[in-house]
């Protein structure tokens, strides 16, 4: 799993009228869970877009009074208008403890279902994993090499050694439907558009 570095500043003061205030200087109010402290801080609004606009997942360094510590972005709230950043919920990991995050699916191999013509259905963009922080993915990988029309690949196909994905097992992660043209292309078809009408 990549890392990167952030740092924050812990909060003196809480409250709405404080948390207004920091992000009108450009600072995103944050909390940090799941150690032995509950830590509330702020962060740099500028050092969220290596870890939100990206599909890809990150361990995170984060530095607060000098201290380190291990964490995943958990949640962040959007303004409903701007889409500004309001706050942000980072939860701290230990290297001997599982660990839950939302990790990237991505494809390999060409599918010949959809040589033929038919339409890709992606259900899934990023699967709940739980395992290991050393034993956590980067991504979910899977090969669609062999999907054909009307054929799918479900969450109890995906090998899952090292890590569990948190999905119901029966789920499909992607499918391949039958469209207008593969249904023209089939065996029979174009002698039956051609035949005259009565």
């Amino acid at each position: 799993m990549k890392t990167v570095s952030m740092s924050g500043s812990l909060r003196e003061s809480v409250g709405k009228k404080d948390a207004k205030l920091q992000r009108s200087e450009g600072r995103i109010p944050c909390v940090l869970y799941g150690g032995k402290e509950q830590y509330k801080f702020v962060a740099d609004e500028k050092s969220f877009a290596q870890i939100v606009f990206t599909p890809d997942s990150f361990f995170i360094k984060l530095t607060l009074d000098g201290k380190v510590h291990d964490c995943v972005l958990k949640d962040i709230q959007y303004h409903p208008v701007s889409d500004t950043i309001l706050h942000a919920d980072f939860i701290e990991f230990e290297m001997d403890k599982p660990l839950t995050m939302s990790v990237p699916v991505q494809f390999t191999g060409n599918a010949p279902g959809l040589i033929k013509g038919g339409q890709l259905i992606k259900k899934f963009r990023k699967l709940n994993i739980r395992a290991l922080p050393a034993d956590m993915p980067e991504a979910v990988v899977i090969d669609i090499s062999e999907l054909d029309i009307d054929q799918k690949i479900i969450i109890s196909e995906v090998p899952q050694e090292k890590f569990k994905i948190l999905e119901k097992p029966e789920r499909y992660i992607i499918a391949i439907r039958p469209t207008r043209v593969t249904a023209t292309t089939e065996p029979g078809a174009e002698g039956a558009a051609a035949a005259p009408a009565k």
